[in-house]
């Protein structure tokens, strides 16, 4: 991998409504340019949860023009070939991915749904300031990654690391 180009990077989650919208956001904002974010789910819910977009807009990322779409949208013909694909919640994890073209690197960065809390809105918006701290350190790990002088096996071992780190809903696969 080279440090002179632009990566891409999907984040997927079945309902593409918080976890894949907070990590999409945050990706894109501390890439500073050196990767571009995209999100999508397996079964779109439609909308962006408003939690999602209030606790990207408390810090201070990004929190409008996000939308709850297919992942189709990323296997067909003409779009983005993604070097990265990220699943991050159980569900997306398991299911039947579409081939993606150029066969990107993958890793499972599982958290929990801060959409599913349920009790008042100061519990809720926890759970999506947790998520979201969860998934800044996940993405803070992986910009660190040296990509251009680091081969592809120790690059897959560092992602699947980051995704067993704190906040890990799954073990990820291949972990003893």
């Amino acid at each position: 991998m080279t440090t002179d180009r632009v990566y891409n990077v999907l984040f997927l989650c079945t309902a593409n409504s918080s976890r894949s919208i907070l990590a999409e956001s945050i990706l894109e904002t501390e890439a500073k340019g050196r990767f571009k974010a995209y999100s999508a789910g397996s079964q779109p819910k439609g909308e962006v949860n408003p939690l999602a977009l209030k606790e990207l807009a408390a810090l201070g990322y990004p929190s409008a023009g996000f939308s709850s779409k297919s992942w189709d949208e990323f296997a067909k013909p003409g779009a983005p070939e993604m070097d990265f694909i990220f699943t991050v919640c159980d569900s997306a994890h398991g299911e039947a991915c579409p081939v993606w073209i150029g066969h990107p690197m993958t890793a499972h960065w599982g958290v929990e749904d801060p959409a599913a809390v349920q009790g008042s809105e100061v519990e809720k918006g926890r759970a999506f300031a947790e998520a979201a701290r969860f998934l800044k350190n996940r993405i803070m790990a992986f910009l660190s990654l040296p990509l251009s002088s680091i081969d592809k096996l120790a690059l897959e071992q560092h992602l699947r690391q980051i995704g067993a780190m704190e906040g890990a809903t799954a073990k990820p696969a291949g972990a003893g």
